[in-house]
């Protein structure tokens, strides 16, 4: 990803976001939960700012470091709702949580991605717990460019596959 020069990762993603669009498990969802990219990730500016233009209720992540768990608040703007937190990664500044059971749609980071919906984190777990809570029906879908998906990743126990990988060349369901 340190390769890509910034204007064809933005270019990438929004292919990735387009695909994402299209696909039928974004467009009946009410509630869709979304990671706040980082420079160096998949951009999903395009998917916040389109997912409230289809009326969509969004979603993002708040990293609760103590508890090792991650809260579901609802932002309305990326620039009032949104900022970088100590530990460095956009996340809510305010805004209400939203239950879980109310998300239909989680677009997930990841550093990889495998043939078999494995997905390779960046190791402290939060993504697993969360998709891993009783409470959650939703579908977990891997956000990625097309050079982040390998022919195996090993899994842990407690990792969750995803469902679904949107990249900026496909979509594979699992």
């Amino acid at each position: 990803m340190a390769a890509i020069p910034s204007d064809e990762l933005v270019k990438r993603s929004a292919r990735a976001a387009g695909l994402l669009f299209a696909q039928a498990e974004y467009q009946r969802c009410e509630t869709l939960m979304v990671y706040l990219s980082l420079p160096r990730e998949v951009d999903t500016t395009p998917i916040v700012v389109r997912a409230w233009q289809d009326g969509k209720r969004v979603v993002a992540p708040q990293v609760m470091w103590e508890s090792k768990q991650m809260i579901p608040i609802e932002i309305r703007s990326l620039e009032d709702d949104v900022a970088n937190s100590a530990m460095g990664i956009r996340e809510p500044i305010r805004g209400e949580p939203a239950p879980i059971s109310d998300i239909e749609l989680v677009v997930v980071p990841g550093l990889g991605f495998d043939p078999t919906g494995t997905r390779l984190g960046r190791g402290r777990g939060f993504y697993d717990r969360f998709l891993g809570r009783r409470e959650f029906r939703g579908i977990p879908c891997g956000l990625a460019l097309e050079e982040q998906v390998v022919p195996a990743i090993a899994a842990d126990p407690n990792d969750v596959r995803m469902k679904m990988l949107v990249t900026d060349q496909r979509v594979v369901r699992f």
